[in-house]
């Protein structure tokens, strides 16, 4: 670990190859095909199209420390037989937003995958914790950030920016390594599996345009009419962004949407009324937003999803929430994981008052399921010693 740390930012950049053609590409997956693992990150940009642009593909294992330039290279078709090499481990941090880019250029989710993001809680560090942060805390390294919204569309890339990019994956892979070794000794290896299986789900980053219309906020609140015109409009923009290529919200805003469909326009002049609604999409797509409207008025919603209202504990369930929340916490100290990452309240409060041991889910379920549930069924007692409490099943 430590010549993946101890290097200056110049020997770092000396080292490394930068690939801007595809016979160079092919060479260095080959290479890389034959290694156990490879830190991987990327470079993107997304805040002016509905896809993600690729613009920057880092890669390390040990000595071999590679940018890949995606936009110089035409065909990429290495770096995906690479990706989805099921002989090769991919390490990431943060693994969703590169997962989706890699879905999006291979048609499948590469695996098998370490996400030291994941993996982190298991150390008794915060859940989500950033890389900079990880590396930090977890390596003692300060890592640059002047770099953290640079264009990594420009061309040639400066000295200092892919620097910067490299530091993604040689820390990265100094975390793999003595994570994966501390979690391999303290045999919890086994339980990030689950999270890692479902973070490689498909639907993650394949989501049909009908479905969209589930993640606007409050749609709880409309039906008939308005609710079938939200579905359909949701739908069609998503649709619209997909072929145009640009963000779902530059075509129309959440918001503007449920004002369309609460006052369900029926004429350009009426449409022109709705607050927010662009002028270059009216302008562009008007005819067609009317067509779905009245397409979409008359016809019936598809259910909404059901919605779990949140539950005030009463005397007996917060009664039973401490109880859980005592083991929880002696748990935590026999594990070195903090009491509110093992389990937060609001987990253990739907433990107990709807969703039972199926709310402990990926690593949680084998540290507690089998206590925390014995516990609520009267099978187990909680007492105290010396040493602190102890947990008797009958």
């Amino acid at each position: 670990m430590a010549s993946a740390t101890d290097q200056n930012p110049d020997e770092l950049y000396s080292q490394a190859l930068y690939i801007e053609s595809s016979e160079a590409l092919v060479e260095l997956c080959k290479e890389l095909r034959q290694r156990p693992y490879i830190a991987i990150d990327t470079e993107f940009l997304r805040e002016r199209t509905y896809r993600p642009e690729l613009c920057l593909v880092q890669v390390k294992h040990e000595e071999l420390l590679a940018c890949i330039d995606t936009l110089a290279i035409d065909d990429l078709s290495a770096l995906s037989e690479l990706l989805l090499d099921t002989s090769v481990t991919k390490v990431f941090h943060a693994a969703s937003q590169d997962l989706e880019i890699f879905y999006l250029l291979a048609k499948k989710v590469p695996t098998p995958l370490f996400d030291t993001q994941t993996a982190a809680p298991l150390l008794g560090y915060n859940e989500q914790i950033g890389y900079g942060n990880l590396v930090k805390e977890h390596l003692g390294v300060e890592l640059a950030k002047t770099h953290t919204r640079a264009d990594w569309t420009r061309r040639p890339l400066p000295r200092q920016q892919i620097t910067y990019a490299l530091d993604d994956v040689i820390y990265l892979e100094a975390l793999y390594l003595d994570m994966h070794s501390q979690l391999k000794e303290l045999g919890r290896l086994d339980w990030l599996q689950p999270e890692f299986d479902d973070a490689a789900r498909v639907e993650k980053y394949d989501q049909p345009a009908g479905e969209r219309w589930k993640k606007i906020r409050n749609i709880q609140r409309f039906k008939g009419p308005a609710l079938s015109i939200i579905q359909a409009l949701a739908k069609w923009r998503e649709i619209k962004a997909r072929e145009t290529n640009q963000p779902r919200n530059w075509l129309l805003k959440d918001d503007v949407l449920l004002n369309i469909a609460q006052q369900q326009p029926d004429s350009t002049t009426e449409l022109a009324h709705i607050r927010s609604l662009e002028r270059k999409t009216r302008e562009r797509f008007g005819d067609e937003i009317l067509a779905v409207i009245e397409a979409a008025r008359d016809q019936e919603p598809e259910p909404l999803p059901p919605f779990a209202k949140k539950q005030k504990l009463n005397s007996a369930n917060l009664a039973r929430v401490q109880l859980l929340n005592a083991w929880v916490f002696q748990r935590s100290l026999e594990l070195g994981i903090a009491p509110t990452i093992l389990a937060p309240q609001k987990l253990l409060e739907k433990m107990v008052t709807s969703d039972g041991r199926s709310a402990l889910s990926g690593w949680r379920d084998p540290l507690l399921g089998d206590d925390l549930t014995a516990l609520l069924e009267g099978r187990a007692t909680i007492s105290s010693t010396s040493k602190g409490l102890v947990l008797t099943t009958a």
